[in-house]
């Protein structure tokens, strides 16, 4: 039986502890966290039908049942607004993912809170907390020894580096795979939806996925998360994205308060309405994030050390791609893991095809991301004056929204071909 050892207990490192579990293999998790519910990331995220159907393969029915219960409701589609509130044009939900009878097949968005939470449950045996991770060794047989902070150690078959884009695994094993800083903050804002803001809130940014077209060095998305069952807040998740120069140094070390402060200094001519959104989040719930990408490094010799999720393939967050390609890395090896497990891969091979494929469509989904944010923060004039325009006539038009929507969702969500044969 492998026995795997994961460092780094989010979304993908969770995910790939349930799947090994459910193909019966041994894992351990290890979580720098001291407690868990020490993380207070708690925003929206948009599962698209690559994480869901990866979601699928990993859990078992009862946690794949939590997971489609405590989603959010679905709809909206996504408004690409002026910041006059004027509408450019909108996407509508059948275009960015076509209805599909399989659920597994579906777009969610859910709290990422919630969903860790799943993610957490039946594994309290297997999740480790309070172990910073800070070296490994290879014994005589080449089995993986990872050392931790507190002095204490574990040896498997496997150690998988899940610990995100300042990956200390991915550091020792694959010291010339680099990040890069892409020159942009994001700063994540939640505004309570409740009756008093719903009052005055414009109707198009209490429902679905919007994007704020400026003209500047900077943007503001906003995204609805209704919960279908009557249990926690509803909410709408802002990101001011902007150029880092439009900020103090270390942002991330800024206040809610000081962070708003700065954010409604750039917005003086939007919408009051936008300024109100701003102006009414709660500062505890403001927070900032300087946005890196991992360079696509050279491909490597496979071990028994291997690494998934922003530990390889890190980007901005602009597309939502992140944790959806982190679960597809959990969904492939667990399948591989577990070809190996069974007796019909060498090990080595198993890891070997997985580091392969997880390249292909990791680092495209990199790209993809680097080109929504570079978009996104377009300030020349002639860009943003041909953009503006067409979309208007998209707008005006189905068959040319179609044209210009129809695959920019949906193509870096396809089945892969080991997806399709599962």
């Amino acid at each position: 039986m492998t026995d795997v050892l994961v460092v780094g207990g989010g979304i993908g490192g969770l995910a790939l502890a349930q799947g090994l579990r459910r193909h019966g293999m041994t894992v351990a998790v290890y979580e720098r966290d001291r407690h868990r519910d020490d993380r207070v990331d708690r925003y929206r995220l948009a599962i698209n039908p690559a994480g869901s159907r990866s979601l699928r393969a990993c859990l078992p029915d009862r946690h794949w049942q939590a997971f489609t219960d405590t989603a959010g409701r679905p709809g909206g589609g996504f408004g690409f607004l002026g910041t006059d509130l004027r509408t450019l044009v909108l996407v509508e939900d059948a275009l960015m993912y076509p209805d599909d009878p399989d659920p597994a097949e579906r777009s969610y968005p859910v709290d990422r809170h919630t969903l860790r939470g799943v993610l957490l449950d039946g594994l309290d045996d297997a999740v480790h907390y309070d172990k910073a991770f800070e070296r490994y060794e290879l014994t005589a047989d080449g089995r993986p020894t990872a050392h931790f902070a507190d002095g204490t150690s574990a040896t498997g078959d496997v150690l998988v580096g899940a610990d995100g884009i300042n990956s200390r695994v991915r550091a020792q094993y694959l010291p010339t795979a680099t990040q890069r800083d892409t020159g942009a903050v994001g700063v994540g804002l939640k505004l309570p939806l409740n009756d008093d803001t719903r009052a005055w809130l414009p109707t198009r940014l209490a429902e679905g996925m919007n994007l704020i077209v400026t003209g500047a060095p900077y943007f503001l998305f906003t995204s609805v998360f209704e919960r279908r069952q009557p249990v926690g807040d509803d909410y709408l998740l802002c990101a001011f994205v902007a150029r880092t120069d439009l900020f103090p140094s270390r942002p991330e070390r800024l206040d809610g308060a000081q962070l708003k402060a700065y954010v409604a200094g750039l917005i003086t001519d939007w919408h009051p309405a936008l300024r109100q959104l701003i102006d009414r989040c709660p500062p505890a719930d403001v927070s900032a994030f300087p946005f890196q990408a991992s360079d696509r490094p050279a491909p490597w010799t496979p071990s028994r050390v291997t690494v998934l999720g922003d530990a390889v393939h890190g980007m901005p967050p602009a597309g939502g791609n992140g944790a959806n390609t982190a679960l597809r890395d959990a969904a492939l090896l667990t399948r591989q893991l577990s070809l190996a497990d069974g007796g019909h891969l060498p090990l080595l091979d198993a890891i070997g095809e997985y580091e392969t494929e997880m390249r292909a469509y990791g680092f495209q989904a990199v790209d993809l991301a680097l080109r929504t944010l570079h978009q996104g923060m377009t300030s020349n004039p002639v860009s943003v004056g041909l953009t503006r325009g067409w979309f208007s006539l998209c707008g005006l038009a189905s068959p040319l929204r179609r044209m210009t929507f129809g695959a920019s969702w949906a193509r870096i969500s396809a089945p892969r071909h080991w997806e399709r044969a599962a």
